[in-house]
This record gives structure tokens, C-alpha cells and sequence, in this order.
């Protein structure tokens, strides 16, 4: 296995893609200092070089086996050929399953989240998407326009034939038809899937389980005329989805072209926690937190937590703090984490889980606990040695 020594803007095409308030107390604030964490270890866990990894989600089964999934098969951070792809281990991440596909439609299938229920069952998510599409159209433009010969910079004639195959596999009214937010189900612990069923939001990490029973997703609508942030909820394992609630806009913000990618959790003291990646001008790059105290019927107005990165995937440790974790794209790029002891009302300092990276094609880290209390965290990467982005992945303990 692969281990390592020490394009277009992600969110471009959302760009082209109000509820009741509650008042829950004084806003989440970072406070205190950074706790003390030891990385154990840092590797690459992805095997196959040739693919750009995207977006992945990692989950500890009740086994202890953990699965890993994300966007595989791809030439680029956008480009026709997304898959959904897994992979397990079950020896704490020592090693890795070689990587399966799950799910290969027509166009690109993106982000992916991954969640065992209480059943048993595996949970994934992901949505569809036709970014490509206005970068390919410009460079079929261009190749028909230079008949004679090929001039079309940033592609090969061998890159623009794939493209195009993909391309037309549909027409546009098919194309815009694949269009959603999906999940697929395993009740047979990943040997088989169920077809596509939609989930109403989608966000990169998926859903969770609330201690009721019911999975919470709390997410984006993507192909809708409203593009509102919510909640859906499903009551039968993940078969159905059903709307709950929105949540609110803080003042002056929007929606569609400036709130992305939510994550939740379910604190000891039965609040509910979410964290949208914010991209309105007021604290724009930071963490946006919302808060619900009845179940997520309803919803406090998102409001800064003073964390600048994104986006966030949050979780509730054994002994009843929260993490989060969440990509730095900016100097010292790489992927950072921050703990709650009291039920995310505030946040310390930051701990840093890599600082290495080229750039700021990287993040999307989620985390798992494994049963000695060692944390393992899985993120995508463009590294400086690799021509395409791979999956990473750390053990450390706080």
C-alpha cells in the first residue's frame, strides 16, 4: 500500500446552482487554548494513483470495522467521471480493502458520506452534478472552431474524445434529469446495494443518528428553485426522507450562493449542533454554527464561532465532548481540529492534524474513535508528489 513521508474553485458551480428563530444562549466563541494532541501516524491509505480522490467520509461500524467512501474514478477536482467508491479495514486502518464502486451513473457523482444505523444497515450519500459542462462546452467551441488542427490548451485530443463519449452518453433533457441528492442502503453488511433513493439535502459527510432513533440530515437542497439549508429526516432506516425544518438566514446573508456543506451532532445534553460552511462576505471562510434544543424542529440563526476553515464534520467522543475537524485551505494548509467540553457553547483553540500541504485542494477531514480512545481521521489531498489527489489519513490521540 501506498504511504507517504511526513482547478476549478470547489464551490464555482454552486454559485450557478426563512424559518422561526430560537434564542439558545450566547453564541459559540472559541476560548481557552489549544489542547495537547500526538499524531501517531500519517499515511496515504488511497491505491490507485492514476484516480483523483475526492471528498471522502469515513465510519466505525459496531464490528469495529471501518469503511471509507468518496468520489473515485475521477480525472479532476471536476470532470464527467465520478464515482462512489468504499473501501473497509479491520485492523484500525493499518490496512485498506482495494477500493470497490458503488455507485457509477451517467454523470458525476460527488461527495460521500457513509453511516451505519442502528440496524446495521450502511448508509451512503452523494449527489449528482453537470459542473463540467460549461468548461467542456467552451473547449468543443474552441476544437470546432480550429477544425484544422488541435489548439485547445489544457486538454489533449485523447482528454477531449473521453470527455465527449462521457458527455453524450445522455442528451441535455437526460442529463438534467440525473440531476439529485441520493442514498443507497446495505443490509448485507456491503455485499449489495439498493438503488438510488433521494434524501432532499445533501451535505459531504451525510446524515446521523439521533439517540430516538430517526436519521437527521441536515444539508443543502441543490437542484430546487429555493437552494434552502435544512433539515430531513427519516424514520424507516433511511428508505424514505421527509422535510422538518429550515433553518434561518442570518441578516444580510444568502442562502444559495453562501451557505454550503453542513454537518451535525447530537450533544450529551440533547442539543442538536450544526456548522455550515460560510461564504457571505460577513466572516466569510469561517465555521457558521446553528443550534436546536427540540429535536430540530427549530433552529437558531447561524452565527460565527470564530473558526476560520471549512468544512466541518463534528462528532461526540465516548466520554461526551465534541470534535470537530475541518480543512485549512489557507497557510499553513493542511487539516485542524477543535474540542467542546460543554456541549458546543464554546470551542479551544485549534490542534493541528497536518500542515504540510501545496495548497488548498485538500480537507473534507472526518473522524472516527476507535476502542482505545485513539482518533483516526481520513481527508482528501493534492500533495506535492502526487499528480492526483489522494486520500490521507492520521491517528492521534488528545
Amino acid at each position: 500500500m501506498p504511504a507517504d513521508s511526513t482547478a476549478l474553485s470547489r464551490r464555482a458551480f454552486l454559485r450557478r446552482s426563512t424559518a422561526a428563530t430560537l434564542s439558545v444562549g450566547a453564541p459559540a466563541l472559541v476560548v481557552g487554548a489549544s489542547p495537547e494532541a500526538k499524531i501517531l501516524d500519517t499515511k496515504v491509505i488511497s491505491w490507485q494513483p492514476e484516480y483523483y480522490h475526492g471528498w471522502p467520509t469515513v465510519a466505525r461500524r459496531s464490528n469495529g470495522e471501518l469503511w471509507v467512501s468518496w468520489s473515485g474514478g475521477r480525472e479532476s477536482h471536476v470532470c464527467p467521471f465520478g464515482q462512489v467508491c468504499a473501501m473497509s479495514s479491520r485492523d484500525n486502518g493499518e490496512t485498506w480493502s482495494y477500493p470497490r464502486v458503488l455507485l457509477d451513473g451517467p454523470i458525476d457523482d460527488r461527495d460521500s458520506g457513509v453511516l451505519e444505523t442502528a440496524n446495521g444497515t450502511l448508509l451512503v450519500t452523494t449527489f449528482t452534478s453537470l459542473a463540467y459542462v460549461s468548461y467542456f462546452e467552451k473547449k468543443a467551441a474552441f476544437a470546432e472552431l480550429k477544425k484544422g488542427g488541435w489548439q485547445t490548451e489544457g486538454m489533449s485530443p485523447e482528454q477531449f474524445a473521453a470527455w465527449k463519449s462521457a458527455h453524450e452518453r445522455l442528451n441535455n433533457e437526460e442529463r438534467l434529469a440525473e440531476l439529485g441528492v441520493w442514498a443507497i442502503r446495505s443490509t448485507d453488511g456491503g455485499k449489495s446495494w439498493s438503488n438510488r433513493i433521494p434524501t432532499l439535502v445533501n451535505s459531504p459527510h451525510g446524515p446521523i443518528q439521533l439517540k430516538d432513533g430517526r436519521l437527521l440530515y441536515v444539508g443543502k437542497q441543490l437542484w430546487t428553485e429555493e437552494k434552502k439549508i435544512g433539515v430531513a429526516q427519516s424514520k424507516d432506516d433511511g428508505e424514505t426522507w421527509q422535510w422538518l425544518a429550515d433553518i434561518p438566514t442570518r441578516a444580510g446573508d444568502t442562502v444559495e450562493k453562501g451557505y454550503h456543506e453542513l454537518h451535525a451532532v447530537e450533544a450529551a445534553d440533547g442539543t442538536l449542533i450544526a456548522q455550515i460552511r460560510n461564504h457571505n462576505d460577513a466572516s466569510k471562510g469561517e465555521t457558521l454554527q446553528t443550534e436546536s434544543r427540540d429535536g430540530g424542529l427549530v433552529w437558531s440563526t447561524p452565527h460565527s464561532i470564530g473558526v476560520w476553515g471549512l468544512p466541518s464534520h463534528l462528532l461526540r467522543l465516548r466520554d461526551d465532548r465534541l470534535l470537530m475537524t475541518y480543512g485549512h485551505r489557507r497557510a499553513p494548509y493542511g487539516n485542524q481540529a477543535r474540542i467542546s467540553t460543554d456541549h458546543g457553547k464554546t470551542w479551544s483553540g485549534p490542534i493541528t492534524l497536518s500542515a504540510d500541504g501545496k495548497g488548498g485542494d485538500l480537507g473534507y477531514p472526518s473522524t472516527v474513535e476507535l476502542d482505545d480512545g485513539t482518533l483516526l481521521t481520513v481527508w482528501y489531498e493534492t500533495m506535492r508528489e502526487s499528480p492526483k489527489a489522494v486520500l490521507r489519513q492520521a491517528r492521534w490521540k488528545i
